[in-house]
């Protein structure tokens, strides 16, 4: 099949430079192994590979044989495989080894701490609306945040056509498909999340299936809030339910094999004696899991817009987490004692931050624009100094900078 570009590429191809061996980690089918063996000229995937799995039995260093850089897939099925990695590249003292890709976190993750300087790390997530061609990518995120002037224009993305995008995700896998297609693969995803991935990481103590669907569909009801583990165990009932500790503990396994990605609480100083949240907001990796768990297809997205506006501000929150990567930047939020709140806050390592309110449809502006004026002049500014944008992301049309100096940028514009 021929290879999607990814935004990651070329943080890739400079960590490739740096060290000896790269870790991509991630969901499982978010393009891993494509962008792998894109990066790689040789490769062996140790989940469906015997042989590989019959030739570690007898010297798991046989594995490491191949062209370099050589991508080593699913590596965790072979944890011994990471001192093989780490010696190899001590021995070769040259960048660009090793690509090993992992859709779980081990258990026991000692090891991998033996990596450092030798191993570099870097996240994948499915694939942003530029990356799958449903955006025109022509409003720049990186260009907006250095200060560039945002040009009027008209974005191709029909409310409908968010719709579905929400509904098929940022699949590799899946860009070809239909929205009904699409979902039925989703469904049996999370039914093999439930009852396949989790019980193979290996500790104790052991998931049970039926309960993990159940909290699987309550996190898709609380996606872009902040529900607690209390809340999410009352909204699962009664019977078949979870303790809120063992929720935690759910929740941290679905974590560990990149199923959710909570959105954390920014903290700066304010002006006032209000006080900030640290509470996290629920996030899918993808919104379309979310749409999966609960049969939300796109005619239901249409008539449920309240639901709607949770999922696409989820789908805005994976975006903004493929354009800022490279740049370490974390996309955060923030909300103060007073119920006032910024939708996502991006932070650089530096400090520097950008304001960004997330609205579905485009009468919500004005608010929004209120909401981004209050809280940012809230903050102390001479403590964090002043935010470099402050933008409104919509499922709109058109793209214009305000007379306030607010950008409002369609999702199906917004780009790296």
């Amino acid at each position: 099949m021929e290879y999607l570009p990814r935004v990651v590429d070329q943080e890739i191809s400079e960590l490739q430079a740096m060290a000896g061996a790269l870790l991509i980690e991630g969901a499982r089918a978010c393009g891993k192994s494509a962008t792998g063996r894109h990066h790689s000229r040789s490769h062996i995937q140790l989940d469906i590979d015997q042989n590989a799995r019959r030739l570690a039995e007898i010297d798991e260093s046989l594995l490491l044989d191949g062209d370099k850089p050589r991508f080593i897939d699913e590596w965790q099925v072979i944890p011994g495989v990471w001192n093989q990695v780490r010696a190899s590249v001590d021995s070769a003292q040259t960048p660009g080894q090793y690509v090993l890709a992992g859709s779980a976190v081990p258990a026991d993750d000692h090891t991998r701490h033996s990596g450092a300087g030798r191993i570099l790390r870097m996240r994948m997530r499915p694939m942003s609306l530029f990356e799958s061609g449903h955006s025109s990518g022509q409003a720049s995120l990186k260009e907006i945040l250095a200060g560039g002037v945002l040009k009027p224009q008209r974005s191709p993305l029909t409310v409908r056509a968010l719709a579905e995008r929400t509904v098929i995700g940022g699949w590799p896998g899946l860009q070809r498909l239909g929205a009904d297609q699409a979902q039925r693969f989703l469904r049996s995803y999370l039914a093999d999340v439930a009852r396949v991935d989790l019980p193979a990481l290996e500790d104790e103590p052991r998931r049970d299936a039926a309960r993990t669907g159940l909290l699987i569909r309550s996190l898709a009801r609380s996606v872009g809030t902040e529900a607690s583990f209390s809340t999410i165990s009352a909204d699962m009932g009664p019977v078949g339910g979870l303790s809120a500790r063992s929720v935690s503990a759910y929740h941290q396994a679905l974590e560990r094999i990149f199923v959710v990605e909570d959105q954390p609480a920014w903290s700066p100083k304010l002006r006032s004696k209000d006080r900030i949240r640290a509470a996290v907001k629920r996030h899918f990796v993808d919104p379309s899991l979310g749409a999966a768990a609960l049969g939300a297809g796109p005619d239901r997205l249409l008539s449920d817009l309240e639901y709607f506006g949770q999922l696409f501000e989820s789908l805005v929150v994976r975006d903004l987490r493929v354009y800022t990567q490279a740049s370490s930047g974390q996309v955060m939020h923030v909300r103060d004692s007073r119920n006032r709140e910024i939708d996502a806050i991006i932070e650089f390592p530096n400090g520097q931050w950008a304001a960004l309110e997330i609205k579905l449809g485009a009468n919500a502006e004005d608010k929004a624009a209120q909401s981004l004026t209050a809280f940012i002049d809230n903050v102390d500014q001479a403590a964090s100094g002043p935010p470099l944008a402050k933008i409104i992301v919509t499922g709109g049309e058109f793209a214009y900078t305000r007379r306030d100096g607010i950008h409002v940028v369609p999702i199906g514009l917004l780009g790296p």
